[in-house]
Formats: C-alpha cells, structure tokens, sequence
C-alpha cells in the first residue's frame, strides 16, 4: 500500500512541470500554453525512507523495496469547466479514487509564463477550482440519488441514504464542499461516500508553485495562500518548479548540495510525501529477511492483523501473533536477534496498535 494524489489546478500553473521534477522523469507535457496537459499523466514513483536502506545493510539482504506514491496529473480546470468550459470535467473522475488532491497554485510573478485570468491571485484562482470540484459533485450525487430511487422504495437503509443524500445535495448547491456537510459521519453517509467518491471530501493540500526567491522565505502570494489554508485547516507546501526541474538526474549528494545554495532542507518530492503523511495520517512499518527489507504504509492506529493484510490478505486472515523490534532497538543491537537477546523482541496480538518504525515479522496460519 502507497498511496495516491490527483494534481488539480488551473492550466498553466506549473502542474506537469512539478509531476515531472517529483517523479525525476518526463511522463507529463509541460509547455507554457494553457491545456497542454490532454490525457490524465500516471508517475508512480518511490517514497524515499533511509531507515530501509538502513534495515537492507544490517540484514544483509539481496533487494530493497519501499513504497510507493502515485501522482495523476489532469488536464487544467478554468472556471465553468463543470458545465463545459475548457476542456470541461471530463478527466476528473480520473482522480476519485485518489487519496489526497495536490492543488498547484502560481505565487509567482512572471510576464513570459501566461496566467489563463491574466493575473496572479492564489487565492481566487484556489476558489475557481474549488467551486469547480463541488459542481462536479453536485451532478455526480444528482446521477446517485436518480440510480437509488427504486432501490429506496424496498429498502429502508437505502431509503435513509436517500434521504441524507439530498441533504448534501442542497449543501453543495449552496457552493458548500462535501468535506463540511455536517451530517457525512453518519453510517449511511460514511456508506455513500465510499461508493460516490465526492471530489470536496478528499483532503487537500495546496502545493504554491513559487520562483526561486520565495523557496525559503515566504512571498506575498505564499502568505495570503497559507491564511486561506490555515481557515479551512489544511496543509501549504512551497516548490520551486523550475528548481525541481533543474534538479532532475541529479545524485543525492549534488541534489542535497543544490538545496543547501538555496537555503532549503527537503526537495519537493519529500515535502510532499511529508505533508501527504501528515494529512492522510500515515506511518510505516518494515519487514527484514534474506531476500528483501521493504516499508509498507498503513493508517495510523490500525492493528497489527490489519498492517498483515498489507502485505496479503491471507496474513490477516490467518494472523497468529507478531514478533516486533522497534527501528532504534533493531539498529541499536544489530538486527532480530541482537534486539531478542537484549529483550527488545515483543510477542504482541490481535489488539496491538502498530507503531511508524516497527520492523515486524509476522505468525499465521491458514
């Protein structure tokens, strides 16, 4: 299990060019004209963690695997794109089933990179899209509620489902995202939202594309984006696009030496699995043998015969007990049995909570 972020924004703002720099390849078009972007662009790419290559040393293993991130990139979304303006909303049921959203956002000033609207303004041009993303719904839910009817007729939970549908329906007519409807954590709501997907529930963060002056030190732009941000409780990256870029090919060590000219301690592919972490509150844990040292990523608070069925649905099926040394305890005393003889080893069940940096190995039967 990775995980999976759809790239919204207006055209032009620098959504390709960013895909391309995370993924260090040139899956995406990027030119300096609205809608270059025409199909959805894939990247699956890895999510760097030293501690694996750490775990893959000690033990001695023939491969390492971590997980993984998969970026989509849509075509660029203009205001009326719901009702058919621009290239319309055709692709966005490309990004229902992601995860997160990453919406790209110009802070920059530039007269050569053309703006769709004419001028900067994060904040409207967040607003666009955002409206945008709740009209999609809005005809999205009309469509459910219309394929439900006859079902409700027979059927009281389905009837109730209906019923609380319509509700969000007049919330998002209201221009009001499906994320705040005041009644979504009610089982038939929690219900229907795993079979709508609607695109104003994801969680969001906004990625402000800014020149290189402003990757360490805040612009005006990047402020009045992170108010917005701070109103609706979500996460502001800042990446330099054209850094990224340039970074791209680049060994570790020229890529860090790059970042320490400008002042900044993360590329942009860290921020974002950071940020992606934070807000879809992620952990991993690893698993060490002959063959591979590998990290899987789970939700916080899941237990362990849940983090099993990661690695097959069989493990949790069959879960028996697991063996865990924390990553500290594991590198401290060099590996399983080092951890075993100085009583770093638990023996933990069915109800333990797995913690980020447990390196696991699990009993089961089936």
């Amino acid at each position: 299990m990775g995980f999976s972020c759809g790239i919204v924004g207006l055209p032009n703002v620098g959504k390709s060019t960013i895909c391309n720099a995370l993924s260090n390849e040139q899956n995406a078009k990027a030119a300096n004209y609205p809608f270059c972007t025409i199909e959805p662009n894939k990247a699956i790419v890895p999510v760097p963690d030293r501690r694996v290559d750490v775990l893959s040393k000690i033990v001695n293993t023939q491969k390492v695997i971590y997980t993984t991130m998969e970026f989509l990139d849509i075509a660029g979304l203009v205001k009326g794109a719901s009702t058919g303006e621009g290239l319309g909303n055709q692709f966005l049921a490309n990004i229902r089933e992601t995860e997160a959203i990453l919406h790209v956002v110009r802070c920059f000033d530039d007269d050569d990179v053309i703006h769709v609207d004419g001028s900067v303004d994060p904040v409207r041009d967040v607003e666009i899209i955002e409206l945008e993303l709740v009209m999609a719904d809005e005809q999205t839910i009309e469509k459910a509620i219309m394929g439900l009817a006859k079902k409700a007729r027979i059927d009281k939970k389905i009837a109730a489902m209906v019923d609380e549908a319509k509700g969000l329906l007049e919330h998002l007519k209201a221009g009001e995202p499906a994320s705040s409807y005041a009644n979504r954590d009610a089982d038939t709501m929690v219900e229907f939202y795993k079979q709508v997907r609607p695109l104003s529930a994801k969680d969001v963060i906004y990625v402000a594309n800014v020149d290189e002056d402003a990757v360490s030190e805040d612009n005006a732009y990047v402020t009045a984006l992170k108010e917005y941000a701070a109103s609706k409780g979500r996460d502001v990256i800042s990446i330099c696009a054209k850094m990224e870029e340039d970074m791209a090919g680049l060994s570790d060590e020229e890529r860090h030496e790059f970042l320490k000219e400008y002042g900044v301690d993360e590329s942009g592919l860290e921020k974002v699995i950071h940020a992606g972490y934070r807000t879809l509150g992620l952990v991993s844990y690893f698993t060490a043998g002959d063959i591979e040292a590998r990290a899987w990523t789970i939700h916080q608070g899941w237990t362990a015969p849940q983090a099993a069925g990661v690695i097959h649905t069989d493990f949790e099926r069959g879960f028996i007990k697991a063996e865990i040394v924390g990553y500290d305890a594991y590198v401290k005393h060099g590996g399983e049995s080092g951890a075993k003889a100085a009583g770093e080893l638990r023996i933990e069940g069915k109800d333990y909570v797995v913690q980020d940096g447990d390196v696991i190995h699990f009993r089961f039967n089936v």
